[in-house]
């Protein structure tokens, strides 16, 4: 498998100003709204400290109240399923579908069944999949993955979407008003809802104590999914279980404050026993978390709620875009959740990072993701997973940074070159950093040349 390279997806990304300039902004913004909502609750940070100690108790017994959530499910009349990987869980879907002769499957959107490739292996046995989250909806359209975890189109631009629904749904193309394309895509979507055989949640939070599973949404369209069709199955990955009914209050005042920066979601919805004359599935999915549960270093990736709040800080991801990544989790937790599922295809994502540590500071799980990216980093090395070019640079960097004279010297002569050399040479090529930014102005003396003049003799004295 080919390493995905986020250096050639973001220079794509980049080459459209007016994109780029949206994407960071409107991120941004979301990260200003956090801010906001942090500093209107005193007790900000004893809640994300809560959160953190309730997901390592309940990962730490994981077992366990996997073991009592399936017992008060299947209480409550849920058939529950275990899915080892995503192979299995969509050959489970398959086989609840086919054989209740389902042939169209309206879902809300789920990380996990994109995780698992669940929706080319359904239609691919003639099972159409109908995404009914607008941003969902409009990457199904144009044929592209998700590149945020909660607002999956937020790289487009309205114009864009105009396009995108104009051929696949018969819009107008000249109109990019945003009420008029969520009013076509509601138009078109209603339909296929009413007339659909099954439907699709994901799941925020699983709780063992009520055997129930919640979502959050802020269109309804989970509700519409679990509630207006005869079955309703939920994809769960393991590590979306806590203990207690009142441990998700800690949960819910964080997720919606770090994801949009706003107090909640408009629903916050509760499934824990099927309706009268209708079936409820849950499958509870592995695809990997128990062995990264083993990961002395990475295993608190396994905490993570998906509220987005670290690719939303992250200064790279805003200016590259989430499909740089190549991957369904893009931005800082997808460069330590991704490697884990396949270290080669994903090596070069942890080196898409300034290891600033802002995702850290904003995560509400407290989840060490700089710390994690830098794990990340030097495992890569280890496994003779680093490009060429890259063992190259680093290797050599390594010698300069063990010689002091052998630093002292290449430090003067990158200054001096800097100051005399023609535009033309400077920006050759293999100066990477002068691609996309200028290089910076050279000081008039190094920080040692300032420090021999003025603190040596004083340290002497």
């Amino acid at each position: 498998m080919k390493a995905v390279d986020h250096v050639a997806g973001s220079k794509k990304f980049l080459a459209s100003e007016d994109h780029v300039s949206f994407h960071d902004r409107r991120l941004w913004d979301l990260r200003k709204g956090r801010d906001a909502q942090m500093r209107a609750i005193p007790e900000w940070q004893e809640l994300r400290t809560l959160a953190s100690q309730i997901k390592e108790h309940t990962l730490g017994q994981l077992d366990h109240y996997l073991e009592i959530f399936e017992r008060n499910a299947t209480a409550n009349g849920v058939k529950v399923h275990w899915a080892r990987d995503g192979e299995e869980h969509n050959r489970i879907v398959h086989d609840i579908l086919s054989q209740r002769a389902v042939t169209r499957l309206v879902k809300s959107k789920s990380m996990l069944t994109e995780e698992c490739e669940m929706r080319p292996y359904l239609e691919a046995r003639g099972i159409e999949v109908v995404e009914t989250d607008l941003g969902e909806r409009i990457q199904q359209l144009d044929g592209e993955m998700p590149s945020h975890v909660v607002v999956p189109a937020v790289h487009k631009l309205s114009r864009d979407v105009a396009r995108v629904f104009a051929e696949k749904l018969g819009t107008d193309p000249a109109n990019a008003d945003p009420y008029y394309l969520a009013e076509q895509q509601r138009e078109a979507t209603r339909p296929l809802i009413l007339n659909a055989g099954a439907g699709m949640t994901g799941c925020n939070f699983a709780v063992a104590e009520t055997g129930a599973v919640v979502v959050c949404t802020n269109e309804g369209n989970a509700d519409l999914s679990a509630n207006v069709p005869p079955l309703h199955i939920a994809s769960i990955g393991i590590e979306k279980l806590i203990p207690r009914q009142e441990d998700l209050g800690v949960f819910v005042r964080l997720l919606s404050r770090s994801a949009l920066g706003s107090p909640i979601t408009q629903y916050t919805s509760h499934f824990r026993a099927p309706r009268e004359g209708a079936e409820m599935h849950f499958i509870l999915v592995d695809n990997g978390r128990s062995a990264r549960l083993a990961m002395d270093d990475f295993w608190y990736s396994l905490k993570c709620i998906r509220c987005s709040a670290c690719m939303n800080t992250c200064p790279v991801y805003r200016r590259s875009g989430g499909i740089s990544y190549g991957a369904v989790y893009s931005g800082p937790i997808g460069a330590i959740i991704d490697p884990t599922f396949d270290l080669k295809k994903y090596s070069g994502l942890p080196f898409a990072s300034t290891l600033n540590g802002s995702c850290s500071n904003v995560c509400p799980v407290r989840i060490n993701i700089h710390e994690q990216i830098y794990r990340w980093r030097q495992v890569i090395a280890e496994q003779h997973q680093l490009s060429y070019a890259k063992a190259m640079a680093m290797k050599m960097a390594g010698h300069i940074l063990k010689h002091p004279m052998v630093y002292r010297t290449a430090s003067e002569m990158a200054g001096s070159a800097l100051k005399i050399l023609p535009r033309g040479l400077s920006y050759l090529p293999l100066n990477v950093w002068g691609r996309h930014r200028e290089n910076p102005e050279p000081p008039v003396r190094s920080f040692r040349q300032w420090y021999v003049e003025n603190r040596r003799q004083d340290t002497s004295e």
